[in-house]
């Protein structure tokens, strides 16, 4: 295996959010503030104590999500709440806009701690010497990347296999006074893997895949088992010449060293060189603590 050098890297939440504000976690749960509502969701990673009293924590939250099972549970609504509200953040100029709504498993439609992607991405494409980047974006969720890439000018194919949160991706797109992304419902692998076939090549790609999960046609994903498959395709998408990837992993089981191994193994054997960033993706709460949400990885060729 060649020599794979990996410089650590903490991410912490950047100064583009103005609408979200992680207060405090600890007890397993995080209080947030998405816009002009306060919630409280269930957060592995934060093993230690609440910072605020869970009087506190409850005077200020508009609604709390009970958890009944794996990606199950339900919200118990202190006050009225709009459905959907919106949330923004400014990037590049850019005021990407997202339509959230409390939905049956916790989520919101944004993941915040994304936002330094969104940054990331706006600041390659717009330097990258290629008159009209392509960019993949696959499991995209609402299509947080997918506006970030949009709005730097990039030709954006955004992945999904769930046709309700294309169906949302669009309208945060239209929100966001954006047009022109190519919307696809399909499981992630299958359209890597064809893209591959077809010798299609891209400029930015960025993966964000569930450690599990199904497809639109009930296909079982698990990451360890499918992720060494998935990242071969990938890297062979990458434009030789100019062109970075992505790679966020939200999984107990998952260290930054073995996706560090994973990595050097198949860029040795696609005969790739570039620049590589391995590290942990962080939100800074209000109360002073730093939340682990996952690995992130980067490689870069010819920035």
């Amino acid at each position: 295996m060649p020599e794979h050098i990996h410089t650590p890297i903490f991410v912490v939440s950047p100064d583009g959010w103005r609408d979200y504000e992680l207060i405090d976690c600890g007890g397993f749960e995080k209080l947030e503030r998405f816009g002009k509502y306060v919630l409280i969701r269930p957060e592995t990673q934060a093993i230690w104590d609440k910072s605020l009293s869970d009087s506190e924590w409850r005077r200020r939250a508009h609604a709390r999500y009970v958890g009944t099972g794996v990606n199950s549970g339900h919200w118990e609504q202190y006050r009225p709440i709009e459905s959907p509200w919106t949330l923004r953040y400014l990037v590049g100029g850019q005021s990407l806009e997202f339509n959230l709504e409390l939905t049956r498993f916790k989520h919101v439609g944004v993941f915040p701690e994304q936002a330094v992607n969104w940054t990331y991405i706006v600041s390659a494409l717009k330097t990258m010497p290629v008159d009209r980047p392509k960019f993949l974006n696959l499991f995209a969720y609402t299509g947080g990347s997918s506006l970030a890439a949009c709005a730097a000018g990039a030709d954006v194919t955004h992945v999904d296999s769930i046709k309700q949160v294309v169906s949302w991706s669009r309208s945060n797109m239209e929100r966001s006074g954006l047009d022109g992304i190519r919307w696809v419902v399909e499981d992630a692998l299958k359209f890597a893997e064809r893209e591959v076939k077809r010798g299609n090549r891209y400029h930015g790609i960025i993966l964000d895949p569930p450690a599990f999960g199904h497809g639109p046609k009930g296909e079982s994903w698990k990451l360890e088992k499918q992720i060494s498959r998935l990242m071969q395709a990938v890297f062979a998408l990458l434009d030789r010449e100019h062109s970075f990837l992505i790679l966020n992993t939200y999984s107990l089981g998952f260290s930054s060293q073995l996706i560090g191994n994973l990595t050097a193994q198949i860029c040795a054997a696609q005969q790739l060189e570039g620049a590589h960033w391995l590290g942990e993706l962080s939100l800074a709460s209000t109360t002073g603590f730093l939340l682990p949400l996952g690995v992130l990885y980067r490689f870069e060729m010819g920035r």
